[in-house]
């Protein structure tokens, strides 16, 4: 039986500074604090370096699902998020979304996030921690998990 991934969005497939860096000076006053509530800020989003490459071939290894939340006061946060994925992952990522503020309550072996929020802290798999010392990079994430997929 294959393990099972799921990767965060925000900060780890997409890098959210690039959709602020597409907004107008008035919209990033006019949502300052809160800028994951811009409507639309997530359909304008690049994904981070390597994380498209590095997913796909995860893929192959893992049964891997994508593990995000999106905010209540963005209502088109959920169908971006939805858009993003269909354009970036494609078939990699077919009905793999998974939109929840509560992480904790989905069983797997593995899962990759910048943060410990929206219980990420208490997954009961392992929570590598994107962005940190140790897992710096997509190129880290991946080769790690290589590893670990054969367990």
């Amino acid at each position: 039986m294959r393990k099972i991934l799921y990767v965060d969005m925000d900060n780890v497939l997409v890098d959210f500074a690039s959709g602020v860096a597409s907004l107008d000076a008035t919209l990033q006053r006019k949502y300052e604090g809160r800028l994951d509530e811009v409507p639309g800020i997530f359909s304008d989003m690049s994904p981070m370096p390597h994380a498209v490459e590095c997913y796909q071939e995860l893929c192959g290894r893992f049964d891997t699902y994508i593990l995000s939340t999106a905010p209540w006061e963005n209502p088109s946060a959920w169908s971006d998020k939805l858009e993003w994925v269909k354009h970036y992952l494609g078939s990699h990522a077919y009905k793999r979304l998974i939109l929840t503020h509560h992480k904790n309550l989905n069983i797997g072996d593995f899962l990759v996030d910048d943060r410990t929020k929206n219980g990420a802290d208490r997954f009961q798999g392992e929570h590598i921690l994107f962005g940190s010392e140790r897992f710096p990079d997509w190129p880290t994430v991946a080769s790690y998990l290589r590893t670990r997929a054969g367990e």
